[in-house]
């Protein structure tokens, strides 16, 4: 062979192996430089809270249970009916009514009364018959008599006259036993055979009917405080008997029709939500 044929074949050889190297050498960019930092981990995923660990379910709160009714001392459920109602036949109530003391205490010292008409219950004079002491007289459900048939002014009633206040029965049928109170702070200004009237300090006069003047705890001048005992719940009617049983009158400044008045008030709603509160706080609480 000659020396040309062998220099030929070295060249060819070179160049094989050269073309070889090009085609299986990695590329440049497929190979990190060396201080290329290498890429981070994943963080891992956090794991589930097991059974035990896991927060327990919030409970939706209870439901308050719903309040029994309301009862009297003697345990008896109490029940009012509408202002204005008034008995059938014995006239025509105000039925457009509201609180007009709503800062007063109940006037009876006992939390069980019941008020409703005297003249046409059992035992008044066109009542249906029977006694005072009926059963009748001594049970729920209240009623009002503001404006029951009267001849006195009564400016706030349908007719313009009626009956001027709120009659109110004690627990029982029994004279002479059951305390009246103050259902205000205030001055009495005056005093009679069978009268107590209360003055409070922002001008609404109480009036107190029937009760017994022996047993009368206040003297014209005297101030009072709200709860305080003035005297016990009577027959007595200026030498005439009536049924035992407090007639209770609200009488305060109030625009008419016809100009500002000093006039007599409907003063059952005021009654019925005094008595409520009576019932719900406890005598002992409530002055």
């Amino acid at each position: 062979m000659s020396r040309r044929s062998v220099d030929y074949g070295l060249a060819l050889l070179v160049a094989f192996v050269g073309g070889a190297v090009l085609v299986f050498w990695p590329h440049a960019s497929d190979t990190p430089p060396p201080d290329t930092p290498a890429e981070q981990e994943a963080p891992a995923e956090e794991a589930e809270p097991s059974e035990e660990e896991a927060e327990p379910p919030v409970e939706p709160p209870e439901e308050p249970e719903p309040e029994g009714p309301v009862v009297d001392a003697s345990g008896d459920p109490v029940s009012f009916m509408p202002p204005g109602d008034l008995t059938p036949g014995s006239g025509s109530g105000q039925t457009e009514q509201i609180n007009y003391a709503p800062q007063m205490r109940f006037p009876l010292e006992a939390g069980q009364a019941y008020a409703n008409s005297q003249v046409y219950g059992h035992g008044g004079y066109l009542g249906p018959g029977g006694g005072q002491c009926d059963a009748a007289n001594y049970a729920y459900a209240w009623r009002d008599n503001f404006c029951e048939t009267r001849s006195y002014s009564a400016p706030l009633c349908p007719s313009g006259t009626g009956h001027q206040g709120q009659d109110i029965r004690p627990a029982t049928c029994q004279d002479a036993v059951h305390w009246a109170v103050a259902a205000d702070d205030g001055v009495i200004t005056s005093v009679g055979s069978y009268s107590v009237r209360l003055m409070s300090e922002t001008g609404v006069r109480y009036t107190y009917l029937h009760l017994e003047r022996d047993s009368l705890q206040v003297e014209p001048g005297d101030t009072v405080n709200k709860g305080e005992r003035l005297g016990f719940v009577s027959n007595e009617f200026g030498g005439t008997p009536t049924t035992i049983h407090l007639h209770f009158e609200i009488k305060m400044a109030l625009e008419t029709p016809h100009g500002l008045q000093n006039v007599n008030v409907p003063p059952y709603v005021a009654l019925v939500d005094s008595y409520q509160q009576l019932l719900s706080e406890g005598e002992s609480d409530h002055g």
